[in-house]
């Protein structure tokens, strides 16, 4: 460590003087300075400095945004292809038609014909099988391949399930029998799936994982002499907004050309330029191949994690469910298993880690308990995929495809994002507002009910205006005279919901995961969009004339719901945050005969939980 003769001196002084003293690195300047009792910068904060210090990220590294880029191709590909799902599934072919295009100013492009209910229970099955398959995914990524390798095997796996999709829309096959397309379409989503699972809950904690800092520190800003707190936290909802952000362009961009394409041109091309984005994914994960930090796999973690909750259940379960309750929750549940409280005579082969570790698994578990409730949420935004699209055909269209307006949330999106990283969340920060990620993801339940809301009031009036009333969706009926626009309010809404749910349970999913299972507790999170599909099979029944203010209105009930008991069952956890979020390091694979009582050390806190023996992945494909 370089250190300069004064401050060489100064250190000799406090010395001699018997005064605490700390080494620190300035944020501004590559050399070290020395900092009196132990309050210079470069160290954790203290309790005071936790409540009085404004907090702020660190910056972000160039790596990041090569992995952004994969996602928006890959976001681009996915939401490219999905957008036109709909149309492709209930619309008819229409007449004289060989791709399935239909360029009239009011007229709906289309293949199948399969009406609205058809439409809604296929899109919903895509929903709940791409966000299925990621636990999958996630498990082959913890435990055998590493996020990096897997990842480019999805890739593959990914484009061959886009070529599929190519094949049920060319002119040959759209013109046969009705059955090809269909079979086709169902293929290509089953294998689009395997390569979405694979890809999903890998790239989110792969990009993160590209941050240098993971405990918060002290430090002083050369501009101003403000003492801040560099947080983790803040670092990651900075990095995943903007992550977020690149999703939605890649959306925005792929749902806009790719309806047009299908509307003008045809279903083929719709499908096509999807595929060419996606192939640019892997050259480019090549090329960050040296460059990326690959933290590899440490074996069959999940195993050893569920081996470990059955344990703290032991001894908890009874007849009276009141004495249950009270013995999972008295506070030893976790604190039991502990190697540390467990006899060696007692202790299991399989323990083969420290007690930071079951602090660990147990915010792990905190954190999946959290993502319970998001079904609620999905299910409000999975509307737009499909019935707000069917809703836009009953209105007056005036030359704009019905599936368009579905751009207006990645639109609001991109708008919004920036303006709350860049003004609204600093702003609370300076006020010493604490916006955490409990109140954030509450109050996108309740946008998200806004939104159904929204579109309940729509759907009112286009029964009341349309010429065959409840019926407004059948053929042979007149669209009616409300513009198309209308919609707008439930896409924002929709928007801001998912910047305050959506993009928070990222965040909250790798800050509170061990370091070796992120992939699985992201999949998780993401598994509970699957769980909403699942719910949105039982109201396929209200997804069609004459109950879709039904169907608007129970979902809104239920976002509402969903918010309540989320607030209620976890307002307790802000409290927790910052501790949670200073949890040292746990140590994973040490061999049992060294895990007793105290001689297993604390890990670093301010280090990666990576093995002795290497620090990144073989570079070896």
């Amino acid at each position: 460590m370089p250190v300069d003769t004064e401050n060489a001196t100064i250190v000799a002084a406090a010395k001699d003087e018997g005064r605490e003293i700390a080494l620190t690195k300035d944020a501004s300047a590559p050399d070290y300075k020395v900092s009196l009792d132990g309050h210079g910068d470069n160290r954790a904060p203290t309790e005071e400095e936790l409540h009085t210090l404004r907090r702020v990220p660190e910056k972000i590294p160039w790596n990041i945004y090569t992995i952004a880029f994969i996602e928006l191709c890959e976001r681009f590909s996915y939401y490219g292809t999905t957008a036109v799902f709909t149309n492709f599934i209930q619309q008819p072919l229409p007449t004289g038609s060989r791709t399935g295009s239909n360029p009239g100013a009011e007229d709906k492009p289309g293949v199948l014909g399969l009406g609205q209910r058809t439409s809604t229970s296929l899109t919903t099955f895509n929903q709940f099988w791409q966000y299925t398959m990621p636990l999958f995914g996630a498990y082959i990524a913890d435990s055998y391949l590493g996020r990096y390798r897997t990842i480019g095997w999805a890739l593959v796996i990914d484009i061959l399930g886009h070529i599929i999709l190519i094949m049920s829309a060319i002119p040959p096959v759209i013109t046969g029998d009705k059955n090809g397309p269909l079979a086709a379409l169902v293929i290509g989503i089953i294998v689009m799936g395997f390569g979405t699972g694979g890809f999903k809950p890998n790239v989110n904690p792969l990009i993160v994982e590209q941050l240098n800092l993971e405990k918060m520190t002290v430090i002083t800003l050369p501009k101003t002499g403000e003492r801040v707190i560099v947080d983790p936290a803040v670092t990651a909802q900075r990095v995943y907004h903007y992550f977020y952000m690149f999703i939605n362009i890649g959306a925005l961009v792929g749902q806009i050309g790719m309806v047009y394409c299908a509307k003008f041109v045809g279903f083929w091309l719709a499908f096509l330029l999807p595929t060419i984005m996606l192939c640019l994914c892997p050259a480019v994960l090549l090329y960050g191949r040296k460059r990326y930090r690959r933290v590899p796999p440490q074996g069959s973690v999940l195993g050893k994690t569920f081996k470990l909750f059955h344990m703290a259940n032991k001894g908890r379960w009874h007849l009276n469910p009141v004495k249950t309750y009270k013995h999972m929750h008295d506070g030893t549940f976790w604190e039991s298993v502990k190697p540390s409280k467990i006899e060696a005579s007692r202790k299991p082969a399989w323990m083969d880690f420290n007690d930071a570790w079951v602090d660990e698994v147990a915010r792990g578990f905190n954190a999946c308990a959290v993502f319970l409730w998001y079904p609620l949420f999905w299910i409000c935004y999975n509307q737009i995929n499909n019935n707000l699209i069917s809703q836009a055909a009953t209105m007056r269209l005036q030359g704009v495809p019905n599936d368009v307006l579905t751009n207006l949330n990645p639109f609001a999106l991109i708008i919004m994002i920036p303006l709350l990283d860049i003004l609204v969340y600093p702003t609370l920060r300076k006020l010493r507002i604490n916006f955490t990620p409990i109140r954030r993801i509450t109050a996108g339940y309740f946008a998200g009910a806004a939104a159904m809301v929204w579109a309940c009031v729509i759907q009112y009036y286009i029964y009341q205006r349309s010429e065959c009333g409840y019926y407004a969706s059948d053929k042979g009926c007149e669209t009616i005279n409300i513009s198309v626009w209308a919609q707008s309010g439930s896409y924002v809404l929709i928007a801001f919901s998912e910047i305050l749910a959506s993009i928070t349970s990222l965040e909250y999913a790798h800050s509170k995961a061990p370091a070796n299972m992120r992939s699985m507790v992201q999949a998780v999170a993401l598994f509970m969009n699957a769980i909403s599909s699942a719910i949105g099979f039982a109201l396929v029944y209200l997804a069609s004339d004459p109950y879709l203010i039904w169907n608007y209105g129970v979902v809104a009930v239920l976002a509402v719901i969903g918010g309540i008991a989320f607030w209620l069952q976890f307002r307790h956890l802000d409290q927790e945050e910052d501790h949670l979020n200073m949890l040292p390091k746990g140590q994973f694979g040490v061999k049992p005969e060294h895990n007793t009582d105290n001689n297993v050390p604390a890990a670093d806190p301010g280090a990666m939980s990576y093995p002795k023996e290497e620090k990144v992945e073989s570079s070896k494909a």
